[in-house]
């Protein structure tokens, strides 16, 4: 089950506005990413499903790291990533391992609420070009933000475009996602979005 759809802008109040002037709500600031130089805001997609907008956050110091999903080349919002929701994430990694994909080391994550508390979760580390592959990621006795996140827009489908469709089954198979790939010029994720505006894409 999707756990999440990444989408990275390089200005976090201008993306939650874009967003709601299309989408027809407005999403709610999460908190930062201490460490990461990232900040972001969420909606729920569905009682389980949310969209994550993360952008730059100004207020923390400059880090020698690059910001993760290339923002700091970013002129324009767009989903970057997608996450999997998994119970035991080490034996999902085990799994993948063993049909061929390694989806890379699991790591601990935390981000802290404007209102001072700290979510945790566990998450994969690694990705296939352009973050095509899906992340795994488990959220232990952590509420899943879903359940807080602003309301009104529902997931109604989800694919990849990418110009050699075959290519990412290997990845896609080993993780146990049967995704829908649509052949395109160039790579890209893709989602259908409806709420009080309609049925409208994000990608």
């Amino acid at each position: 089950m999707i756990d999440h759809l990444v989408y990275a802008a390089p200005d976090l109040q201008a993306a939650v506005a874009d967003i709601e002037e299309r989408f027809g709500v407005r999403a709610r600031i999460g908190g930062r990413h201490p460490g990461r130089g990232t900040r972001n805001a969420l909606l729920a997609l569905g009682p389980q499903t949310y969209l994550e907008i993360i952008a730059p956050d100004p207020e923390q110091p400059e880090s020698a790291v690059p910001h993760p999903f290339r923002l700091d080349s970013a002129d324009r919002g767009r989903l970057v990533r997608w996450a999997l929701t998994c119970e035991v994430i080490d034996a999902a990694v085990a799994k993948a391992r063993a049909h061929g994909y390694d989806p890379g080391d699991v790591v601990d994550g935390h981000r802290a609420e404007p209102a001072g508390t700290e979510l945790q979760w566990r998450m994969t580390s690694g990705e296939l070009a352009d973050g095509l592959a899906p992340f795994l990621i488990s959220w232990g006795d952590t509420e899943h933000p879903a359940r807080s996140a602003p309301r009104g827009l529902t997931l109604e489908a989800f694919h990849i475009e990418h110009p050699d469709p075959p290519s990412l089954l290997p990845a896609l198979t080993a993780l146990g996602v049967n995704a829908v790939i649509k052949p395109a010029a160039a790579a890209a994720l893709v989602a259908h979005l409806s709420g009080p505006n309609g049925s409208m894409v994000l990608r």
